[in-house]
């Protein structure tokens, strides 16, 4: 794990990002990898928001993870801020490196650096071996998440 590097992505990043949103079963029936023009409008709205972290995992130059980290402050909990993992996404060839660990690590180190309180993230109920591998780093399936979609 030595020669990885965590940063900011980058636009350049993008082709690499969305390739590892569509691999899968889930994201192959709603990213678009061959039209990367909503994802451009979309990484410059993060770009200036300072609560939105997108970050890449760069081994020998090649980006192999993704994760997004959003920092959300917040009235509940006596006004504690809170932290929000998404996409987080491991280039096929690096899956079982201990990668998405560091890259988890490294959310957490993030959201305590920005003095957050709480780290939430969801897990699409289908993702089994997601769960296991998000309870194994001390997270808890404690809530029930509901979604509507606009």
């Amino acid at each position: 794990m030595g020669d990885l590097e965590i940063r900011p992505a980058v636009v350049d990043d993008l082709p690499a990002i969305v390739a590892m949103l569509a691999d899968d079963a889930l994201g192959a029936a709603r990213e678009t990898p061959d039209d990367l023009t909503p994802y451009v409008t979309a990484f410059e709205r993060l770009d200036v928001d300072p609560n939105q972290h997108l970050v890449v995992a760069v081994r020998e130059g090649r980006v192999v993870g993704t994760l997004q980290l959003t920092i959300v402050p917040g009235l509940s909990r006596t006004g504690a801020t809170r932290s929000i993992i998404e996409g987080v996404r491991v280039h096929a060839d690096e899956r079982g490196s201990g990668l998405g660990t560091r890259f988890i690590e490294w959310a957490v180190d993030e959201s305590r650096r920005q003095g957050c309180q709480l780290v939430q993230l969801t897990s699409d109920a289908t993702r089994t071996d997601a769960h296991r591998f998000y309870e194994r780093l001390g997270f808890t399936a404690s809530h029930l998440g509901f979604k509507l979609q606009l």
